[in-house]
């Protein structure tokens, strides 16, 4: 389903809250990734029809009951597929292309790197320059699924991404940095409206910190 297979497979993990209305487009470049041969959607107890665009679109869509957060959706992710690499993915990306999906795989694959980590340049202002602050925090990320299927994902929400970072430096994995030129992010205050995207990012940068502390 979607790209190639070549010797070592690759899945394309997409956790998504009611996004619906976004994912397709991300979609689409995940499936048209020569060097990915699953994408997975996992609706995180979504209300609206993302797991239908999906499917619709040729994507395997896992549907959680209830809303388990990023780190919970990245791992039932995880746990629905067997392949060797596993690239995490963000529903809301703008830009988004196949290219930069076998960019973010292709060193994990080729052995060059046990993991990558995406960085956003050259796209929208506000999303590249939090990145430039912040390059760990990024969503977009690839690694050889041995290293993280034990990580408890699961418990972390946002802090997701400050646990990955900390069990893969503990493990000395080699990560490299790779940068998604011309790519960015819907905010959350463009998605839920001012007051309650606010809050929403509030709420995830606690979740965060909280890691961060950990």
């Amino acid at each position: 389903m979607g790209g190639k297979r070549g010797t070592t497979s690759a899945a394309v993990i997409i956790p998504a809250y009611n996004e619906g209305a976004r994912i397709g487009r991300v979609i689409a470049a995940a499936l048209g990734a020569a060097l990915v041969s699953e994408v997975i959607v996992v609706s995180d107890g979504s209300t609206d029809d993302t797991a239908d665009v999906a499917r619709s679109l040729g994507a395997r869509a896992v549907e959680l009951a209830r809303n388990r957060g990023k780190g919970g959706a990245m791992k039932a992710g995880l746990a629905a597929t067997s392949a060797e690499v596993v690239a995490f993915i963000d529903a809301d990306l703008v830009g988004l292309t196949p290219e930069h999906v076998d960019e973010l795989v292709r060193p994990v694959v080729s052995g060059e790197a046990d993991a990558t980590l995406g960085v956003f340049a050259g796209g929208r202002t506000s999303t590249a320059l939090a990145q430039k602050l912040t390059p760990g925090l990024s969503g977009q990320r690839a690694v050889r699924a041995a290293l993280v299927r034990d990580v408890p994902m699961e418990d972390a929400r946002f802090g997701v991404e400050v646990m990955l970072n900390r069990h893969l430096a503990s493990c000395g994995a080699r990560v490299k940095r790779v940068v998604l030129h011309g790519v960015s992010q819907v905010m959350k205050e463009e998605k839920c409206g001012g007051l309650k995207g606010f809050g929403a990012r509030l709420r995830m940068y606690w979740d965060i910190v909280t890691h961060m502390r950990g």
